[in-house]
């Protein structure tokens, strides 16, 4: 008896420390299935054909213009979207000083559009692919300020997977500009044009070719102002940034995609493959890779580490440091889908346009109407064009004739490169029948020659 009188007390003390542990084990695998991933399984290789915005794919095609309109057309919107870079990484100190410059938080617009598709039922529509800002969004009913888009607006109240964003989400908190007076997420969306999107911070499946993929959070907008998107139905963020969508499938997708870019040459009704996940990898046996390099002050752009660049097998006389990315995020180069032509800091551009205009015989000619500063009028076919190599760190890219020079319907010949201030940019030009791979989980970009035809 005294032996059990001991034990007793014991027993329920035993038993409620293992009751407290069972307790402790099921919350945690609870907690462990609210914050995992919806996806259950990895996603296998997913395909989309990007159109570019005016060809007669395009749901908002100009309809059968010229290639020399076509490229016109581009080049503007090229122009217009380097503004938008430029004001998105003036430093707010600059900000302040100038009061008509706004606080840019992506460059916007792009050249291709990709079909997608939201919501239960599914609703598709054509958006901008953007490898330039993070937030995927689309406009939502019901609208205070919406522009004329080709396809139907999404109505939330009709989807069955739609749910809001808490205000707790640290996919909230990642928007540049957010507020919870209620308990969802309202964000505001700026760009350097001042067009911007408003609305509220959402939950919903998405259709990516044939695959559904279910709790994507993206912008639901209701105030969404500005010329720049009136090509599609939304954005498609495709940046660095936690709220993209490439950051929110990519365990799923191996954190990598790729596209190959067909020639501006190529006939106005081909696509370009757009690459995700384990048909992202590189088709060729040979390629080269660069680190990717991320800026805290613009953590959304893709950066690239330029040592220097070389014509005709000489290295060009470039200042050092011309392509460096300062501690203030000014300078520096990025890969960028949805700019036309390259643009290169101004001591570097001008390096490169004297060491062409020291190699091309053909008289000069006036390339203002195309919107190209240095032009030749002669017969591309009968001049010899040499190589031009852009030295990454640890990788030469190097440019055949047609990924360089542009060659009008009337005859003209001109260099596809502009100068820049405050940023460079590695154009699509000079992209097209490469194929790029981004893999996000090994900081590397990259590229080999590639047939696009053959993926």
């Amino acid at each position: 008896m005294a032996g059990q009188s001991a034990t007793s007390p014991a027993n329920p003390i035993k038993r409620l420390l293992i009751h407290l542990l069972l307790l402790s084990i099921l919350r945690l695998m609870q907690c462990r299935d609210l914050y995992k991933s919806p996806i259950h399984e990895p996603l296998i290789g997913l395909r989309i054909e990007l159109v570019h915005r005016d060809s007669l794919h395009s749901p908002i095609s100009p309809g059968n213009i010229t290639s020399t309109e076509t490229f016109k057309r581009a080049l503007q919107r090229s122009q217009e979207r380097l503004e938008r870079l430029q004001l998105s990484i003036v430093p707010e100190t600059d900000q302040l000083a100038d009061k008509d410059v706004g606080s840019a938080v992506s460059a916007g617009t792009g050249e291709f559009l990709m079909q997608i598709a939201i919501g239960t039922p599914s609703l598709a529509y054509s958006a901008i692919l953007d490898t330039g800002s993070d937030l995927t969004w689309t406009q939502c009913k019901p609208c205070s300020f919406c522009y004329k888009q080709p396809t139907p607006i999404f109505d939330p109240s009709k989807s069955s997977t739609y749910s809001a964003v808490p205000c707790s989400s640290s996919l909230c908190q990642a928007l540049p500009i957010f507020d919870c007076k209620s308990a969802e997420c309202e964000y505001l969306y700026t760009y350097g044009d001042y067009s911007s999107t408003q609305g509220i911070l959402g939950y919903e499946t998405f259709t990516l070719s044939s695959q559904q993929v279910p709790k994507i959070a993206f912008g639901c907008g209701t105030d969404n102002d500005g010329n720049g998107f009136a090509q599609g139905g939304g954005l498609v963020g495709f940046g660095r940034g936690p709220l993209s969508l490439i950051s929110q499938i990519g365990s799923f997708v191996g954190n990598k995609f790729s596209y190959c870019l067909m020639s501006v040459t190529d006939s106005s009704s081909k696509t370009s493959p757009l690459l995700i996940g384990q048909g992202a990898s590189l088709n060729s046996k040979t390629f080269s890779s660069t680190p990717l390099i991320q800026s805290s002050s613009q953590p959304t752009f893709y950066y690239l580490s330029l040592e220097g660049i070389s014509y005709g097998g000489k290295l060009l006389d470039i200042p050092a440091g011309t392509f460096d990315l300062q501690s203030d995020g000014k300078g520096g180069l990025i890969i960028d889908s949805g700019t036309t032509v390259t643009y290169l800091a101004q001591a570097g551009y001008d390096s490169v346009k004297r060491a062409v205009e020291s190699a091309i015989n053909l008289p000069q000619a006036d390339g203002s109407s195309i919107g190209l500063d240095l032009c030749y009028s002669g017969s591309s076919t009968s001049t010899s064009f040499p190589t031009m190599t852009f030295h990454f760190k640890g990788a030469d890219y190097s440019l055949a004739q047609e990924n360089y020079i542009y060659v009008d319907s009337s005859g003209i010949i001109c260099l596809a490169m502009l100068p820049s201030s405050g940023i460079s940019i590695f154009g699509n030009i000079q992209q097209q029948n490469y194929q790029i791979l981004y893999d996000n989980g090994k900081n590397t970009l990259s590229f080999a020659p590639t047939v696009c035809d053959t993926l």
